[in-house]
């Protein structure tokens, strides 16, 4: 199995996937095998934008996609695009309006998904983009919430896509700027949050899931070439593992043609 270098991901934690495809490519199909047919998908930027046109090109033909720019798609864009803003992605769009009114569609409880990242997220889902130190000792001021604090209140649930290094994978995140499950069991409802909450989380060396009861992350699949315990070395609390951990699938042939299409130039998944 060849190596691919990539400074993103943690040194010795992991190998490459087997030629054929790279890392990225199989993040975006673990991300939109997260979509079902049929639902309302708040689109993100980068792989989860890719995530949405595979799911909608492959196993959710009825997929509806909202973009924060107040765009609303039934059909695939039909050229390659880059950014939610590109022109192909607003030729014989179903809605054009703006932010605000894809923000009312989430107030509204239309929304059935949505994509963040973050740069720390903790065992009960819960994401800092704001400051790394906290409030009382910032060391890094980070770009801030933006939409996610809303997607992440107020989707039916959400999907966190992002690096897996120690330093983002903390304890306790240093300042809450989007909810997951805050501290546990129940937290949602007393804070007046009234439906969704992180359902996956698809990282550089696996996917998690969240567990009914206790609302921790659990490893429930390795990337190929991964093992639970690089995953658990490279994490900041004693992670809790499935009782079967599976390797995640890797992409099939009509996904990466479709990745190919959408991407052509690799911008977001060359190696």
């Amino acid at each position: 199995m060849d190596r691919h270098s990539n400074p993103t991901r943690p040194q010795d934690s992991e190998k490459s996937p087997p030629i054929g495809f790279t890392l990225p490519q199989l993040m975006v199909t673990a991300a939109a095998r997260e979509i079902r047919d049929g639902e309302v998908v708040f689109v993100g930027m980068r792989l989860p934008l890719l995530g949405f046109l595979l799911a909608k090109s492959t196993h959710a033909p009825n997929a509806i996609g909202v973009y924060e720019l107040g765009i609303v798609r039934d059909t695939v864009a039909p050229a390659p695009i880059l950014t939610m803003g590109d022109l192909p992605n607003l030729y014989h769009a179903q809605w054009l309006a703006d932010t605000a009114d894809a923000m009312g569609l989430l107030q509204q409880g239309q929304v059935d998904v949505s994509f963040i990242g973050g740069a720390q997220v903790d065992r009960f889902g819960n994401l800092n983009t704001s400051y790394v130190g906290g409030l009382s000792r910032i060391a890094t001021r980070l770009p801030g919430s933006g939409g996610a604090c809303d997607l992440a209140s107020l989707a039916g649930r959400h999907i966190i896509v992002m690096s897996h290094e120690k330093r983002r994978f903390v304890p306790r995140v240093d300042y809450m700027t989007s909810p997951g499950y805050g501290e546990g069991p129940g937290w949602r409802r007393r804070v007046g949050l009234p439906r969704g909450g992180p359902a996956a989380v698809i990282t550089t060396l696996g996917v998690f899931h969240f567990d009914a009861k206790t609302c921790e992350m659990i490893l429930v699949a390795v990337h190929p070439g991964v093992t639970v315990e690089a995953v658990q070395a490279h994490t900041g609390w004693p992670l809790r593992v499935a009782p079967e951990v599976h390797q995640t699938p890797v992409p099939g042939e009509e996904e990466l043609a479709m990745l190919r299409r959408f991407d052509p130039q690799g911008y977001w998944t060359g190696s």
